[in-house]
């Protein structure tokens, strides 16, 4: 059909009309002179619509259902786009960012206001802003005023909690998001006349020239406009659901944000940001929500235990107070104020909420930047890490060891490793291609040498390349290919050939190297085997160490690579990790298969130090399989291939310079490189974790004692507390709390997880054991004269019978309650004693800040308002010499409870490990403990014992002393023997305990 080129003005016009196909026919909108700033673009029109110069909207042009740009050819596209295989000009760059915008979805922002807001709209909040209704509503009566104190008080508690809790969210939020721009999607773009450079990708405009290879998230919609090599698949799940790849050829579409699983393309951009199918998706499903997931059914549960022990203790007041003792409805209605303004812990979320937010910062202080914030939490809890090889457990750096290099023709050295260049990618090497190219050296000079007629990049399924070139100096057209010599060798002939590969392969892993094979043939003729290079990639001078320090934090690392087991193997035991690896297809369907058990192959999997072989498949299976075992995991990757494993695993962790594909899928992206960094991070999200829970437990103990010491004193003494020093109260705690998101904590020496069920126990233990101090001390206050009789203070006053009230008892319980209450916190933060491990400088000086303000409160007070009076020096020097003497058992308390729940403790992740390793090693020069005995040592010396009597075993095998065991000498056992040695000093037992 012929046509006829009109030109169509793009214009910017919020207030115009869609224009349909229709529209154009009956030559609407021919108003060219209203628009000042438009780009005039050619489209070819049928030549049977005669027209004039027409305008429409950008967003019609992107309305699929008014004007497609997907259904033109490659030509028209061009033309329309005004672009060209070229590619684009700065100066049209520059026009087109103008005025289609950057390449970016904007998320709809909540104002901040609405930011600040929500810091006051959860459970807690609500029930505490009825609090502050019920306080102006309700509490009329006995001809009283409105309880206005009580109200602007529970007001101005909310307001602090929200505004501490806004400002460290918004500055540790700030500082990710600077990391995580620093991680930007690039993209390589055509521009100025053939000039190919790397860009970010939000910079890409309409009529960009780009280039997609493997690995690659697309950028924006894009039409391919060449193949550079082999099938181009796109994984489109993201976005359209489909289930496997898509095959693309030349001018089909690509979609923005979908994953090149293979091949390499050139195309040129037709839409991006807003415009694009992703982006209109984008904007109707909104901003992404925050994703808190298993913290928020946490926090949950426990604002569920606080609210039903209020609401208990509440009930049992109204019947009380009501029914017993008959009281005023306004008398009654301020001690119910007391229980729920003192027992809700109000400010839980804030603090949790920001303690990760800052702890987001701290790990990517420590290279490590958190994409999604309940990874900390997960990160915490993992069990085991499976980590690739390459570049994490190993350097990455690439070295052909040129000594070695093993020749199958009469080709040199030389000429082997030029062919093996003349088979890289250089416009986008990757390792291989980039050793390659260093080792050959005049990687400038290729293109003065051959013509290249077409390249298969690397792919990780046939895992090689292959270029055709034509050899300047004779004209004949050649093939080279390069990659895995199983790979290759299914392009060669003769066995015996293949015999004497697989023999120099094995030779090479035995020694930890890697085979590069060469093959080269003629236009028409097959491969033939030219040479094998050998490949070196050093281990990282830390990884050994690394290792170690993850089996003493119960963490199992597992290598998950790609290469020869041979290699794998050996790798594995320089690094003090292990060999048991395996094949893992062989394992589940070939030769290494000894069971159809699938329990006896998952407790094989479990053991195992590491899986060789490994297709991506393999990795999303192993991880899977771990996962339902029980295991919490996490797994490192950096290619597009470790992309489902890393979705699937627990915490995904994209490694340094990891392809796009593996960054989007992972939770959290190292900036560094190394194993070293992951074990940082794991450390991290451990004192994070410490961080909520000792927190956790903090804030239900003070809501049992506040609720518990309160209504005991209403029931045995009718004593009422005005609801405004438990404000007074709650403040100054509360933003003391605060700073516990930055407090200085031991790490668990284990995974950790939730305990619901102990926390609750604790808080418990610890309410009750604080509500007994104010009972016995009001007991002795109100019952006796010891006070009055041995420090010449006065004492409260009955004011009828078991009715007592004093404005100087007010003050006094007000000090002894806010003192060891916020003294709790040093006890629950802490594994030992309180005063070993010291909190940071800030806590503290919160702490006394608070606590001398408390005092001064209650020495001067004099506030009728409240019917509250300063107590003097004499009394605050009471309460604190009290209080202390209180104090001290706690720690005490807090190791009973330990006990307690270590009971409950079945498995000992690192000495599982190690029990596993020497009983499978064949040099082991002595037998081992076994590993239930083990864990009684640490925990209960007396029930070890009792097992010891009772094992028959250990009177039948020649008695080896842990010092013989710990003194073999062998290097197998380095990674072990230092944490066996600290358990010895810890457990003089085991000195002459016998092992078996």
């Amino acid at each position: 059909m012929s046509c006829s080129y009109y030109t169509i003005i793009l214009t910017i016009n919020e207030n115009s009309s869609f224009v349909s196909d229709k529209d154009i026919k009956q030559n609407k909108f021919l108003n060219d002179d209203e628009n000042k700033n438009e780009t005039r673009i050619n489209i070819p029109l049928p030549s049977s619509l005669d027209g004039n110069w027409r305008t429409i909207d950008i967003e019609v042009l992107y309305d699929n259902e008014k004007w497609d740009l997907n259904k033109y050819d490659l030509d028209t596209i061009y033309k329309i786009l005004e672009s060209s295989p070229k590619g684009l000009t700065d100066d049209q760059v520059k026009e087109r960012i103008e005025k289609f915008g950057e390449n970016k979805i904007e998320h709809k922002q909540r104002h901040p206001v609405i930011q600040f807001l929500l810091f006051m709209w959860n459970p807690l909040s609500w029930v505490m802003e009825i609090a502050a209704i019920v306080s102006i509503a309700l509490s009329n009566g006995d001809g009283e005023p409105p309880d206005w104190p009580d109200f602007v008080g529970i007001l101005l508690l909310l307001l602090i909690n929200a505004t501490i809790g806004y400002i460290e969210k918004y500055r540790a939020g700030n500082a990710v998001k600077a990391l995580m721009a620093s991680l930007a999607l690039e993209c390589r773009v055509k521009r100025n006349n053939n000039s190919w450079t790397t860009i970010d990708a939000s910079q890409i405009v309409p009529g960009d020239i780009i280039t997609i290879k493997l690995g690659n998230i697309v950028p924006a919609d894009a039409k391919i406009i060449s193949s550079l090599g082999g099938v181009i698949s796109v994984d489109q799940a993201a976005l359209t659901g489909e289930s496997l790849p898509v095959t693309k050829e030349i001018g089909d579409i690509l979609l923005s944000s979908t994953t090149c699983k293979q091949g390499e393309c050139e195309a040129i951009v037709i839409s991006t940001g807003k415009y694009t199918q992703f982006g209109r998706a984008a904007q109707i499903v909104g901003g992404s929500k925050d994703e808190m997931g298993h913290l928020q059914q946490i926090l949950a549960k426990i604002g569920n235990f606080c609210i039903v022990g209020i609401s208990i203790f509440i009930i049992a007041e109204i019947f009380v107070m009501y029914a017993g003792f008959r009281y005023s409805y306004r008398r009654g209605i301020n001690n119910i104020l007391v229980l729920l303004i003192g027992g809700l812990p109000i400010a839980m979320p804030t603090v949790l909420s920001v303690t990760l937010a800052i702890g987001a910062k701290q790990l990517s202080d420590r290279k490590a930047i958190v994409t999604r914030i309940t990874a900390i939490e997960e990160l915490a809890a993992v069990t085991i890490l499976c980590s690739d090889k390459t570049g994490t457990l190993t350097l990455n750096k690439l070295l052909i060891d040129q000594d070695t290099i093993v020749k199958y023709t009469d080709i040199d050295n030389n000429d082997i490793i030029r062919y093996a260049a003349y088979a890289c990618n250089r416009e986008n090497p990757d390792a291989i291609d980039t050793c390659v190219l260093e080792s050959y050296g005049k990687a400038d000079l290729i293109d003065d040498m051959i013509i290249v007629k077409s390249f298969i990049p690397f792919d990780p399924t046939t895992k090689r390349t292959e270029v055709t070139y034509q050899d300047k100096s004779d004209s004949k057209i050649y093939r080279v290919s390069k990659g895995m010599p199983d790979s290759i060798l299914r392009l060669c002939e003769t066995t015996a050939q293949v015999d004497k590969v697989r023999q120099d392969v094995n030779e090479f892993a035995n020694r930890g190297l890697r085979g590069l094979a060469v093959a080269l043939s003629n236009e028409n003729e097959n491969f033939k085997l030219i040479g094998l290079l050998p490949i070196l990639d050093p281990p990282r001078s830390d990884t050994a160490e690394t290792i170690k320090k993850a089996l003493e934090l119960g963490v199992q690392v597992k290598m998950i690579t790609g290469d020869q087991l041979e290699i794998a193997k050996e790798t594995g035991r320089r690094l003090g990790m292990g060999d048991t690896m395996y094949v893992y297809e062989n394992l589940i369907h070939g030769r290494d298969k000894s069971s159809n058990n699938e329990n006896e192959i998952n407790n094989i999997i479990l053991n195992a130090d590491g899986f060789a072989s490994v297709y991506p498949e393999h990795k999303f299976e192993i991880v899977k399989r771990l996962q339902d075992m029980g295991h919490l995991v996490a797994m490192t990757g950096d290619g597009v291939n470790d992309a489902p494993a890393l979705s699937k695993a627990n915490v995904g962790v994209a490694v340094s310079n990891a392809s796009d594909a593996a960054r989007s899928a992972a939770a959290i992206v190292l900036t560094e490189p190394g194993l070293s960094v992951i074990i940082d991070a794991i450390l991290g999200s451990r004192q994070i974790f410490v961080r909520m829970s000792s927190y956790a437990i903090y804030t239900c103990s003070v809501t049992i004692r506040i609720i518990v010491s309160f209504a005991l004193l209403i029931f045995i003494f009718r004593y009422d507390f005005p609801p405004f020093m438990i404000l007074i109260m709650a403040i100054l705690n509360d933003g003391t709390i605060m700073t516990i998101s930055k407090d200085r904590v031991e790490p668990s020496p284990q995974p950790n997880e939730w305990r619901l069920q102990q926390i609750f126990i604790s808080a418990i233990v610890y309410g009750l054991y604080l509500s007994a101090s104010t009972v016995v001390f009001v007991s002795i206050i109100i019952q006796t004269n010891f006070f009055q009789n041995h420090f010449g203070v006065d004492t409260g006053t009955q004011i009828s019978d078991n009715v007592y009230a004093h404005t100087y008892l007010h003050s006094i319980i007000y000090l002894q309650v806010s003192s060891i209450s916020q003294g709790l916190i040093f006890i629950t933060r802490s594994h030992g004693f309180c005063f070993t491990e010291r909190p940071t400088l800030l806590l503290i000086i919160a702490f006394i800040i608070t606590q001398l303000c408390a005092t001064l409160i209650a020495v001067y007070a004099d506030w009728e308002f409240t019917d509250i009076r300063g107590c003097g020096w004499t009394w605050a020097a009471i309460v604190w010499i009290y209080n202390l003497i209180w104090f001290v058992p706690l720690d005490y308390i807090k190791f009973g409870l330990q006990a307690i729940f270590s009971r409950s403790v079945h498995v000992i992740k690192p000495f599982e490990h190690i029990h596993r390793r020497l009983i499978a090693s064949k040099q082991a020069k002595a037998t081992v403990i076994p590993l239930e005995i083990i864990q009684k040592i640490i925990y209960d010396r007396r029930e070890l014992l009792k097992q010891l009597s009772q094992r028959e075993e250990l009177h039948e095998v020649q008695p080896t002393t842990f010092d013989q065991f710990t003194q073999t000498g062998s290097s197998f056992y380095s990674p072990y023997t230092d944490t066996l040695s600290v358990l010895r000093k810890q457990n003089p037992l085991l000195r002459s305990i016998s092992l078996t």
